[in-house]
């Protein structure tokens, strides 16, 4: 096996460039930790610092065809936080979303024509949650209609708690986009 610490980021990025698996392998193990450490000292997420992590390591491989830093800490350094910066920046809304409707919620100003719309919005999340694959949907019904923590609904359905996070957060995302557009079909055509 070649010893790569003795190898330049220049010849290293051209290895990866050949495909060579083992100059892969090399960087991985030499970086992973450290990149790890950079992401969690932001997100305080271990798990979803190990997913950034893992995802900027595939684009890489993905994109190695083309990969051509003068400097692989950088490049990797940057990804990493970038990745970061866009989870943040996704949760942000994510809150953002979730307070403006705990604050539609608390103002109980409900007339009968606001009972008619909020029962004709309830089907239709209802006929959107129904048309969420099967896995998803069953992940997601569980996350809102039980007491179960993320880690919980993963061991009964025996996937990771990364798994149940990441459905919970596509079907919101789908069913975000699939209510709003019909609402915006049913009430205005």
């Amino acid at each position: 096996m070649a010893d790569f610490s003795k190898h330049t980021d220049q010849e290293l990025s051209s290895l990866l460039r050949e495909g060579d698996q083992l100059a892969f392998a090399f960087i991985y193990n030499k970086f992973k930790a450290s990149l790890y450490l950079h992401a969690l000292r932001t997100i305080k997420d271990g798990d979803q610092a190990r997913d950034i992590v893992q995802e900027v390591f595939t684009n890489l491989w993905d994109k190695r065809s083309s990969f051509a830093p003068s400097s692989i800490d950088n490049y990797l350094y940057g990804a990493v936080r970038n990745r970061v910066f866009n989870a943040i920046a996704h949760q942000n809304i994510t809150d953002r979303y979730a307070k403006s409707i705990q604050r539609f919620l608390e103002k109980g100003e409900f007339f009968p024509d606001n009972l008619i719309r909020e029962k004709e919005l309830t089907q239709i999340i209802e006929r959107e949650i129904a048309a969420l694959p099967k896995k998803m949907r069953e992940v997601f019904l569980l996350s809102r209609n039980t007491e179960l923590s993320h880690r919980e609904i993963g061991k009964l359905l025996g996937i990771s708690e990364t798994t149940v996070k990441k459905q919970v957060s596509n079907a919101v995302r789908i069913l975000r986009l699939k209510v709003n557009l019909s609402v915006l079909l049913f009430y205005f055509f």
